[in-house]
């Protein structure tokens, strides 16, 4: 609660947080539209691999003319401008640079953004949450040994779930549950750029005429992007998923006590302290009642007849037994809100959520029946979706994560709903990306299953 005194302290210095965005996408131009109006943090760099739409986005988030182009991080530091650049790896190295925030939703990329951080000494805030997936309790482990903050981005919703998790095991609460809500229908998982924008009631035309990137969208509707956020959450809370994944069982804010319990108490749940999706939609297509679209919760359990009690002297919305309750919050922010992240790895040395084991993992599964010599075009493309699974399940099948399954070649016939193994593609083992991959997997063996309380 005193990250706002601790950078007016930074301010009154003259020293304000020096920090460094890497991709001038949606996410990262809110973050700009934030942080030019945050005293004692300054976005003193921006890497963009095209200057143009950098500069551009600091124009669409407010950022004056005289302010868009320093001639270095120093300089943008005397005078309050931002030093523009397509070359990432001198950003990251440039001494002035306290934080890297890493923005630009390739996972590939973000890998080796993370790894120059770790040898020129920045923390880091991973906004690209499909490189979490892929080797984030590595990068966690690493950053740790040296002294370093690796962190999910707040305002993104895995991070303010962590905080939600966070909170109830605080107040000595058990979570028995604890994710987002999206718009699912069962159907989406077959959902391609091609036919995405009638799922939003858009026209193609309208939605490039807005900038909108079909396969990005088409991620959020057919599941990959909710199965990637709650890996990243089940990696960072101690929560396990269930043996089937998600299964976005559609629920309002008032249900999610009755619905997000375990089976043996009435709920939907197979298990408590995991993760769950719930969908906005009826299965008929009819919207929830008080839905969760944009928002995200955690259900918990008192421990006993007196605090239950005390949920219902507060009014809680518990089930019918008293004993389960839920805290929700409707809306997240993304970029708006990213700069808490950047003051607590400056200014605290914490993250806003990390990565503590290996218990989740994201399979790429098989659209529709693919042949052999088919190319798999990877999440929100035509040919696969991303399954959340146990991370134990996931190497026991040898499942292709799907951070792993762009631009791969099939060596043999995948029929539709079957997941894609590693052994069905051909890849290069000598891509970086794959061998830190690997590196993984080695390291979590044994993946981390047990949920704190």
């Amino acid at each position: 609660m005193n990250l706002n005194r601790l950078l007016a302290e930074r301010a009154e210095q003259g020293r304000p947080v020096a920090t460094a965005l890497i991709g001038a996408g949606k996410f990262g131009t809110m973050f700009l539209a934030q942080a030019r109006h945050t005293a004692g943090m300054h976005v003193a760099g921006l890497a963009d691999l095209s200057v143009d739409r950098a500069r551009a986005a600091l124009a669409a988030a407010g950022w004056s003319e005289e302010r868009r182009g320093a001639a270095s991080v120093e300089a943008g530091l005397r005078d309050g401008s931002v030093h523009v650049t397509d070359d990432a790896a001198a950003l990251i190295a440039d001494p002035a640079i306290e934080v890297v925030v890493e923005c630009t939703g390739n996972p590939g990329a973000a890998l080796a953004h993370a790894l120059a951080c770790l040898e020129q000494g920045k923390h880091l805030v991973n906004v690209t949450v499909e490189a979490d997936v892929l080797a984030g309790p590595l990068l966690a482990r690493r950053f740790a040994a040296a002294g370093l903050v690796y962190s999910l981005a707040y305002g993104d919703q895995p991070a303010l779930i962590a905080e939600q998790v966070d909170w109830a095991r605080t107040c000595g609460l058990s979570v028995v549950c604890a994710g987002k809500g999206t718009k699912y229908l069962p159907e989406y998982h077959r959902s391609t750029p091609e036919t995405v924008w009638g799922h939003y009631g858009l026209t193609p035309e309208r939605a490039a005429a807005a900038g909108m990137n079909p396969q990005m969208f088409n991620s959020f509707l057919d599941g990959t992007k909710s199965a990637i956020e709650m890996a990243a959450v089940a990696n960072a809370c101690g929560l396990t998923p269930q043996p089937a994944g998600l299964r976005f069982p559609p629920c309002g804010v008032d249900d999610l006590p009755t619905v997000l319990r375990p089976a043996a108490d009435g709920g939907s749940l197979d298990h408590g302290g995991t993760v769950e999706v719930v969908s906005s939609l009826e299965r008929d297509g009819r919207p929830v009642f008080r839905d969760l679209r944009w928002g995200v919760y955690v259900v918990f359990e008192a421990p006993d007849d007196y605090v239950a009690r005390c949920f219902a002297d507060y009014g809680l919305k518990t089930d019918n037994s008293g004993r389960y309750a839920a805290l929700y919050r409707p809306y997240h922010l993304i970029g708006l809100e990213l700069g808490i992240s950047v003051a607590s790895a400056a200014l605290r040395g914490e993250p806003t959520g990390m990565p503590t084991g290996f218990r989740g993992d994201v399979a790429a599964v098989a659209k529709r029946d693919l042949a052999e010599g088919d190319e798999l075009d990877g999440e929100g493309g035509a040919t696969v979706y991303g399954r959340l699974m146990p991370a134990a399940d996931s190497l026991a099948a040898g499942a292709l994560p799907i951070g792993l399954a762009h631009r791969v070649t099939l060596t043999r016939a995948v029929a539709e709903g079957e997941i894609v193994s590693c052994d069905a593609v051909r890849i290069d083992s000598a891509a970086p990306t794959f061998r830190l991959r690997r590196e993984m997997e080695a390291q979590f063996a044994t993946p981390t299953d047990g949920a704190a309380p």
